[in-house]
């Protein structure tokens, strides 16, 4: 397989990201990009070094993959018009509107054999990545994730905005299916819920307490798990990992095992570059990719259930 011809539809704020990482990538021809809004679209050709396409279906018949990153409501008919198309995708989160969108999408990129990746970040965090080999059956995990307001991505509540990295990351590290969910939210500075708590109960017995705030004076992301043999505290923004272990057969304290802490950093990375890289690599090695389309749709489900219980 030669090079794999690629193209961004939808380059608003984080689609003009998307075109800035295929351009880089050697072994990816950038083919163009499309948007609603011809001069925007322009704009980001100029700036990367391609085509400005002004009509979707004929960006869709030049290329093999497309990164869709158009507002929520508009995924589920861009993402089925490139899939029957034949092209592979990678959808921005949340996924759909509805969890019915997003079986449908399923199927079909199933039944024409094409990579369908949703495009949750969070999973391509080195902070995340590093957590490999440590995890070991959670059973309380807490996250925060809170943010000073931007009127970008109000479309949605801050349940599908922000805490649905949080609810991806949880479901992924738990592996189990979810018994009962308590939430709470209000609207602040915009028409829908702005900062969020919900309480999740999995059947395995852990339990997640999961915070996303739009809302807040100071960004704050941070997540604690709880496991029998450790206690892991991840700061996001100081790029720290904290990792709390027994100590065998030392006892500073009678009758209490010694507690040591390795304190991990790593670097910032680029998550998206890592995420638009391992989309790539899924598409020419025709694997399954990180993050799957079914991925998407656990997420959707449970933020759903969620914002039902509001």
């Amino acid at each position: 397989m030669g090079k794999l011809r690629a193209g961004v539809i939808g380059v608003g704020y984080l689609g003009r990201f998307h075109a800035q990482k295929y351009a880089l990538l050697e072994q990816v021809d950038l083919v163009g990009v499309v948007d609603h809004d011809p001069a925007r679209a322009q704009t980001v050709a100029d700036e990367v070094g391609t085509r400005a396409y002004s009509d979707l279906d004929q960006l869709i018949g030049e290329v093999d993959l497309v990164s869709i990153a158009v507002p929520t409501q508009y995924h589920f008919e861009v993402a089925k018009k490139c899939l029957e198309a034949g092209c592979h995708i990678l959808l921005e989160k949340p996924v759909t509107r509805t969890v019915a969108e997003a079986e449908e999408l399923i199927a079909l990129a199933r039944s024409r054999n094409l990579v369908f990746q949703v495009g949750h970040l969070e999973r391509f965090n080195p902070a995340i990545l590093a957590l490999k080999g440590v995890l070991n059956q959670p059973r309380f995990v807490e996250s925060q994730r809170l943010a000073p307001f931007k009127p970008r991505g109000t479309d949605v509540n801050v349940v599908l905005d922000l805490m649905i990295h949080d609810i991806d990351i949880i479901l992924s590290m738990v592996g189990s299916p979810v018994k009962t969910v308590n939430s709470i939210g209000v609207p602040v500075l915009s028409e829908e819920v702005d900062i969020a708590n919900a309480r999740l109960q999995f059947e395995n017995g852990c339990v997640a307490n999961v915070t996303a705030s739009r809302v807040s004076r100071e960004a704050v992301r941070k997540i604690r798990i709880f496991q029998a043999d450790a206690y892991i505290s991840i700061d996001y923004q100081a790029r720290q990992i904290a990792i709390y272990r027994k100590q065998p057969g030392t006892q500073m304290i009678p009758g209490l095992p010694d507690v040591v802490m390795e304190m991990k950093s790593f670097e910032q990375g680029d998550a998206l570059m890592a995420e638009i890289s391992a989309f790539t690599e899924a598409v020419r090695g025709g694997t399954e990719p990180m993050v799957s389309g079914e991925d998407g749709k656990r997420a959707l489900e449970l933020a759903h259930l969620i914002n039902q219980k509001l």
